[in-house]
């Protein structure tokens, strides 16, 4: 009877043994799995995922893993593609439509040296007023496929207070010409980080730009001595969810007309490749941008 017990309990160890040594195994399996998706997802690759386990079940889960992974780079390379040719399109429009506007603008202003009618003063008015504006957006296209592209952003000290005070100092007479007084709070020290100064200055214009657009008379910046800017105003043209959709690319709202959409979108690129964060909120009808560089 004792023979057999230990028999028994033998035979039990040995399966225990042989079940641990399993389960050891499917584990260095789903863990090899793991680390290959890692590696896969954050380097450019074609390798496929190899895992030690001749277990059927786990290497049919590393193959269906590779067959998404092959998928997800299809559609990457396409999106990649995609967005490479709108932007080269964008360049090629916008530099090709610089020519005949400047053309057109020299005309005009010949045309406003003749004699004209009243009311063909008032139309010549029309045109140049259009043509400027037609300018502006041509302006604002190539600007956007300039900053997209992949060139390295600079990085040296740039005190964040002084760049906002000039920008916004900058735009002094849009915001005297709508009636707006600004708001104005900004730390008494400096306060420094390692960005790019061109782009920081162009972040700050774009989002006053937008505010000046939408504000329907107000305008507050707020930067405290962490460097989180607050930009502010009034937008009863907005609401929740046109206010996040303000950072997309080419959206633009009914009242901004003369606007490609991209100034914002523009802003949020930059921030974002200096390692920074922006984010819009709409509250009891005002829009708030927040701006912060770490």
């Amino acid at each position: 009877m004792e023979s057999w017990l230990w028999a028994a309990i033998g035979v039990l160890a040995c399966a225990a043994a042989g079940l641990l040594i399993k389960v050891h195994l499917l584990r260095k399996s789903a863990e090899e799995i793991r680390q290959g998706l890692a590696r896969r997802l954050n380097a450019d690759t074609n390798t496929l995922i190899d895992i030690s386990s001749r277990d059927p079940v786990m290497r049919k889960l590393a193959a269906g893993v590779n067959t998404e992974l092959s998928e997800l780079r299809r559609q990457r390379l396409c999106f990649l593609q995609g967005d490479r040719e709108l932007k080269e399109a964008v360049t090629n429009i916008s530099h090709d439509l610089r020519t005949p506007l400047t053309a057109v603008c020299g005309y005009l202003d010949l045309l406003k040296q003749e004699e004209k009618s009243e009311q063909a003063e008032r139309y010549l008015a029309q045109i140049e007023n259009r043509a400027e504006a037609m300018k502006t957006l041509t302006e604002e296209l190539f600007r956007y496929s300039v900053v997209t592209s992949e060139q390295e952003l600079a990085a040296e000290p740039v005190d964040l207070r002084s760049a906002l005070a000039e920008s916004l100092l900058s735009f002094y007479g849009a915001m005297e010409q709508k009636g707006i007084t600004p708001v104005i709070r900004l730390p008494e020290k400096k306060i420094m980080r390692q960005l790019d100064p061109t782009a920081v200055s162009r972040i700050f214009s774009n989002i006053i730009s937008n505010a000046i657009k939408y504000s329907d008379g107000d305008f507050e910046a707020a930067m405290d001595e962490c460097g989180t800017t607050v930009f502010s105003n009034s937008a009863a043209a907005l609401d929740p969810v046109a206010a996040a959709r303000l950072f997309d690319r080419f959206y633009t709202v009914e009242a901004a007309r003369n606007s490609t959409g991209l100034g914002l979108s523009i802003a949020k690129q930059l921030t974002e490749r200096m390692g920074g964060s922006i984010k819009a909120e709409y509250r009891e009808g005002k829009l708030y941008m927040i701006l912060m560089f770490t």
